[in-house]
């Protein structure tokens, strides 16, 4: 992700992805209320960067879900075993 690398405008985002920088800003709303990224003002623009802790809680929560998913194919395969 473009974030992980610097801080980076709406715009700059929209240079070196497939969207519309409407469509980024769109999506940048998203990821901040739900808090992956936080941004500051620099004028009249917006400077966005990851949220390291909200990545974490992300990751944390993915992790979480991936365990039980194969935990639930693992006791799937032993039932079909038996």
């Amino acid at each position: 992700m473009e974030l992980a690398a610097a801080e980076r405008t709406p715009g700059e985002l929209a240079e070196v992805l497939p969207i519309s920088q409407s469509a980024v800003s769109q999506h940048l709303k998203v990821l901040k209320h739900v808090g992956v990224v936080t941004d500051r003002a620099e004028g009249t623009r917006r400077i966005y960067r990851l949220n390291e802790a909200g990545v974490s809680a992300l990751r944390d929560q993915l992790d979480m879900f991936w365990k039980r998913t194969m935990s639930g194919f693992a006791e799937l395969m032993e039932e079909e075993q038996k």
